[in-house]
């Protein structure tokens, strides 16, 4: 059972050393998706919780309106350590609440999500003149999903979600963040969405030091064909088969004329 608690703060608005972001909204602290690759496990530190990521989620609370002048022109980026429609949001609304300020400003949104409960903000979504839903997807094997990240969304529902969201005239993007090597077909997702999807960001899985052993045990129980294939990556470090990757989604994008497309891959 996911620990609630409430924490108060004075913004929910912060900047953010992001590409292509000024600032970033989380309207929880931790995420109860429990994806085993979370990168976003570092937040725990300023907190005062010891379970386990995943296992706790502090709801923010904010009395102090949005200044949305001060947002005119600028990018916000919903959702970059935790999801904003994760299944508390259905019950504390604080994602909506913030948009619903929000729709008032300048500013160009991005919310990043696995959940197809955005579909439930359409209305304040559509009032926007510049925003765009992303969902981030690793593969588009449910089986897959239901490995590495067991509390997410299913990938149908987040198919469904992006085509409903489409109908409506909100800009859509696939975030295939992290790609799983050997396992994210890009390919497939691109030609199953794009009638529906226009815009697509390539992002490379970068697991931070603790959770190399995780993932790769997962990975040789469940994947044992690809147990040296990632062993040559993240344990020896080789990033031939990221350079080849970003070739490879190169050249598809300029064969297929998938114009709208970003690559974050970092070896670092």
């Amino acid at each position: 059972m996911v620990k609630e608690a409430f924490k108060r703060v004075t913004s929910y608005i912060n900047p953010t050393g992001i590409p292509g972001a000024d600032f970033a909204v989380n309207p929880y602290v931790g995420c109860p998706h429990k994806c085993a690759y979370c990168y976003a496990d570092f937040m725990k530190r300023f907190t005062n919780h010891h379970e386990p990521w995943g296992e706790f989620l502090d709801v923010k609370i904010c009395d102090k309106p949005i200044d949305v002048k001060k947002y005119a022109g600028k990018s916000i980026l919903i959702g970059t350590v935790t999801d904003p429609y994760n299944p508390f949001e259905e019950r504390y609304e604080i994602t909506r609440k913030i948009l619903g300020q929000l729709k008032d400003s300048a500013a160009s949104v991005s919310i990043v999500t696995k959940s197809d409960l955005v579909v439930r903000d359409i209305d304040l979504l559509k009032q926007f003149k510049d925003a765009q839903v992303v969902f981030s997807i690793s593969s588009h094997d449910d089986k897959f999903r239901k490995i590495m990240e067991p509390r997410a969304p299913s990938i149908p529902r987040r198919m469904m979600a992006l085509q409903e969201l489409h109908a409506e005239g909100i800009p859509t993007a696939i975030f295939m963040a992290p790609m799983f090597p050997g396992i994210t077909d890009f390919r497939h997702i691109i030609e199953m969405t794009r009638g529906y999807v226009g815009r697509y960001w390539f992002s490379s899985l970068n697991l931070r030091p603790g959770y190399v052993s995780k993932v790769l045990e997962i990975i040789n129980a469940s994947y044992p064909h690809l147990k040296k294939l990632y062993s040559d990556i993240f344990v020896k470090k080789n990033t031939l088969y990221w350079d080849g990757l970003d070739k490879e989604i190169e050249r598809y994008c300029l064969e297929n004329r998938v114009k709208d497309y970003d690559i974050y891959f970092n070896f670092g």
